[in-house]
């Protein structure tokens, strides 16, 4: 469950510790609220893969296990105070603030393919203009 994500390059931040290095960076930066749910292992991850393969991607992800890293997860949580808590779920940040969130309820609902529509269509949203031309 781990490697699904961290063999697409996305690092594991496991201590509260690591997710404030990881969100100190500045720049656009992803972070997978991972889980053991069936809509985590059929859903979220494949959908995560699918959109790292788009144009546009966040700078850094990064992923936090509810359930597995318990600190840093309740951590990441008071970091998102402003959104309610669920897992699987998926956070974009720019310069460390977040900026948008894909809950649990709309992950659950859809395909992996639809979730990666949403995942960039936020990149595109948040992260394009700070890419570089090509």
């Amino acid at each position: 469950m781990r490697a699904e994500l961290t063999r697409l390059g996305v690092e594991e931040t496991r201590t509260p510790e690591q997710v404030d290095q990881f969100l100190s960076a500045p720049g656009s930066a992803m972070i997978v609220i991972n889980s053991m749910c069936g809509c985590a292992a059929g859903k979220a991850r494949p959908g995560v893969a699918m959109a790292l393969r788009h144009a546009v991607t966040p700078a850094r992800s990064a992923t936090v296990f509810a359930g597995g890293d318990e600190a840093a997860t309740a951590h990441l949580r008071k970091v998102l105070k402003d959104y309610p808590p669920s897992s699987p779920s998926i956070a974009l940040f720019q310069d460390g603030k977040p900026v948008h969130m894909i809950h649990r309820h709309e992950i659950e609902r859809r395909e992996a393919p639809e979730i990666a529509a949403l995942l960039t269509a936020a990149f595109d949203k948040h992260f394009a203009a700070a890419q570089p031309l090509a």
